[in-house]
């Protein structure tokens, strides 16, 4: 017989056993509630961060960081941010003879300025008036007329050094295979002495290693701008020629369009630095040349083809325009001689300032057919960031001509004026490789900034 005694205990054990199990499922229930309210409290703060992130990189992008005004004249100019910007008179002491907050401007919507031109400003602009998001320098310049020009020119120029394009294996007399350079002399390296005698030529420099008699060699190398010295021992080839496995470069040839002429007959062109094909950086220049040019031929631009215009050029005295005197990222630069002044045609015309510059129909200057004449563009965006150099300007070419032609922007025609309003507002510098009718261009005033 079983007891009543003992059949309750077994009911009260297994009520208590229930009870445990239940209170067991809802700790594990509450343990996920916290996880899953801790995650998303973690996604929710992470997403804000994000969001705040790219509304501040959007604004700061929106704010140049240098804006050139000219003296004694108003100019205008919106950004359309939700910022305060906060004028200071900045003099060579670094101090402001403007009261703090005494200037302030509502930068969401036009801004009028008018300026003296030995003064010098500073902008801080403060994200809806309270965080500091940069400081603008405000720049008073003198009012400049150029010349456009938009004709093709043969440039050639001569490296400050050797290049060194890049290192190499090479058999021994031994029949072992020898890279002397390798590990010591780098892609964009220059040259510039062997055994502390300057170089300037490439066939210079390969006839000195060859002399060496297989001795140690010290070079003067440039590298990131620094001077170092480098010691490499040349082997034999095969050939019994003692060689140090470097392939070098001592200049550069190509096409392109000059953009203006100003009054004392300096010019700018291109809009962009000359770099190496090989090492893609820009060239350290010694000098260069000039030179007058013909366009022979137009690879019509399509889709992943940018295309191009090929220019023969005849290194030539009498086809000598001018001399260059600096390669920079923001074009090449230097002088005209009397020939490459009768390229300047055209009457000279007005810079127009980045903030000038309206959305819409615009024209470029460039030569595809024999002689230089305008064809329509249409401006698509403007970048006011002073640290994107070349890229400012966006376009578009709607000029059904030039389309034929072309198929839109080639490569040679990097440097062709842009005019708006009938002012000189940039140049024409890249062109974009998915759709050959568009492209980029620079700023004027980035040119003229040198």
């Amino acid at each position: 017989m079983r007891r009543v005694g003992d059949r309750g205990g077994n009911i009260q054990e297994q009520a208590g056993e229930h009870m445990v199990i239940l209170l067991q499922n809802w700790k594990r229930r509450m343990r996920r509630y916290r996880i899953y309210r801790i995650t998303l409290s973690l996604t929710l703060a992470l997403s804000c961060v994000a969001l705040a992130g790219l509304v501040y990189y959007d604004i700061d992008r929106c704010i140049p960081s240098v804006i050139n005004v000219r003296a004694g004249q108003e100019e205008s100019f919106r950004l359309g941010i939700p910022a305060t910007g906060e004028i200071v008179s900045v003099s060579e002491q670094g101090t402001s003879n403007i009261p703090e907050g005494a200037v302030r401007l509502d930068l969401s919507r036009t801004v009028t300025l008018k300026t003296a031109l030995d003064s010098a400003y500073r902008m801080q602009v403060k994200l809806f008036g309270f965080f500091t998001l940069k400081n603008v320098d405000i720049r008073v310049i003198e009012d400049q007329e150029l010349i456009p020009v938009g004709a093709p020119v043969g440039i050639y120029v001569k490296t400050n050094g050797v290049l060194v394009i890049g290192t190499g294996d090479f058999q021994g007399s031994d029949g072992v295979s020898y890279s002397p350079g390798k590990y010591i002399l780098k892609s964009g390296d220059y040259i510039r002495n062997v055994n502390g005698e300057k170089v300037t030529e490439k066939d210079d420099f390969i006839r000195r290693v060859e002399e060496s008699g297989g001795k140690e060699l010290i070079l003067t190398v440039e590298r990131d701008g620094e001077l170092m010295e480098l010691e490499i021992t040349p082997r034999r080839d095969v050939n019994g020629n003692y060689k140090i496995g470097v392939w070098v470069r001592d200049n550069a040839q190509g096409v392109g369009t000059m953009t203006y002429i100003d009054a004392q007959g300096n010019f700018g062109a291109l809009g962009h630095g000359i770099t190496d094909v090989d090492t893609s950086t820009l060239m350290h220049m010694e000098g260069g040349t000039l030179y007058q040019t013909d366009i022979v031929e137009i690879q019509k631009g399509s889709a992943g083809n940018p295309g191009e215009m090929t220019g023969m050029i005849i290194y030539s005295n009498d086809r000598i325009l001018g001399e260059i005197t600096d390669n920079s990222n923001r074009g090449i630069f230097g002088s005209c001689n009397g020939r490459g002044m009768e390229m300047g045609v055209r009457e000279a015309i007005p810079i127009g300032l980045k903030q000038e510059i309206e959305m819409g129909p615009a024209q470029i200057l460039c030569t595809v057919d024999g002689e230089p004449k305008y064809y329509d563009v249409e401006i698509t965006g403007i970048h006011l960031d002073h640290d994107n150099v070349n890229r400012g300007i966006e376009l578009k070419v709607t000029d059904p001509r030039l389309l034929a032609l072309t198929g839109g922007i080639v490569q040679g025609m990097s440097g062709s004026p842009i005019i708006q309003n009938g002012k000189f507002i940039g140049a024409v510098t890249h062109v974009l490789v998915q759709d050959s009718r568009k492209g980029y261009g620079i700023f004027i005033e980035n040119m003229l900034e040198r």
